[in-house]
């Protein structure tokens, strides 16, 4: 029996409920045995008096990407998708991926971590900067700034979501995703906005977004960044499925952003269109998942 976790408290809740529900009907379109529970922040006693033996992770942001859920099922023996409850630690907080992937002499943007009611380190990087919060994901809390007057509103806007904030250089570029299934690399998508940036809006509610898979690469171009994104998953310790997405500036030279240890799993999100690319459907590309168990 599959119990498929969904929903959450983190802002990312309607994101997850929508990827949450795609998940359980493509398994009970094959006559998998699983049941869907909405998880809401205090309620996981209601889980363990349910009889299951895996479960599927479709809980996005904090509490289900951060290693909560999954250090929970650890301890009750319970086997889960994707990365174990230390790999999604690390994923999940932007500036601790930014250390280990700098380990790896892997190529980033300068960054510096801002916390709440602490002072500003000077900054020795050129403007424009992105301000982002260091536990969110789907772009939530992130602004754009252009002039140093505007940093203390994107921080204040950034603490909202958590106490410290990434302040990083903006590169300016097209965006790119690769989608890992496994050990390997499905095709690379490339993302195009008219919203300056790929936000949340943009994400989940625009139709003017613009997906190119086959994307505009050349072969070897996508491979290396396939090449890429598999050392930085790895990098993390991630396992199962995964996405990592990437900056590519007007000199062809990419950058990684970050990692995405519990993709997104709706209508507009970008697993499963790599997956439909090489042939692979949603409801293939959701066992598929279940059997890198």
């Amino acid at each position: 029996m599959i119990a498929v976790l969904m929903g959450g408290n983190s802002a990312e809740r309607a994101v997850s409920l929508n990827s949450g529900e795609a998940v359980y009907n493509a398994l009970k379109s094959q006559n998998i045995n699983c049941f869907k529970f909405d998880w809401s922040g205090d309620n996981l006693d209601q889980l363990w008096q349910q009889k299951f033996d895996q479960a599927f992770i479709v809980l996005h942001g904090r509490g289900g990407e951060d290693g909560y859920i999954q250090k929970q099922l650890e301890s009750r023996g319970i086997r889960y998708t994707g990365s174990d409850s230390k790999a999604s630690h690390n994923g999940m907080d932007k500036a601790r991926t930014k250390i280990i992937w700098k380990q790896h002499h892997l190529n980033l943007a300068p960054s510096i971590v801002v916390s709440i009611n602490q002072p500003i380190k000077p900054i020795n990087f050129p403007l424009p900067w992105a301000v982002k919060p260091t536990l969110e994901g789907s772009s939530i809390g992130i602004s754009k700034v252009d002039s140093q007057t505007q940093l203390n509103d994107a921080l204040t806007f950034a603490w909202q979501y958590n106490p410290h904030a990434l302040v990083e250089q903006w590169i300016e570029g097209d965006e790119y995703t690769v989608a890992i299934l496994g050990d390997k690399a499905l095709p690379v998508v490339k993302i195009m906005t008219d919203q300056g940036f790929y936000d949340y809006e943009s994400k989940y509610h625009s139709n003017k977004i613009q997906y190119l898979c086959p994307c505009d690469l050349s072969p070897s171009q996508e491979q290396a960044l396939q090449a890429t994104a598999l050392e930085a998953f790895f990098a993390i310790n991630a396992k199962g499925w995964g996405r990592v997405d990437f900056i590519i500036n007007q000199h062809n030279k990419p950058y990684l952003l970050e990692i995405n240890t519990v993709p997104g799993m709706t209508s507009h999100s970008l697993v499963p269109m790599a997956a439909k690319a090489i042939g692979v459907s949603f409801d293939e590309l959701v066992v598929a998942i279940i059997d890198e168990i």
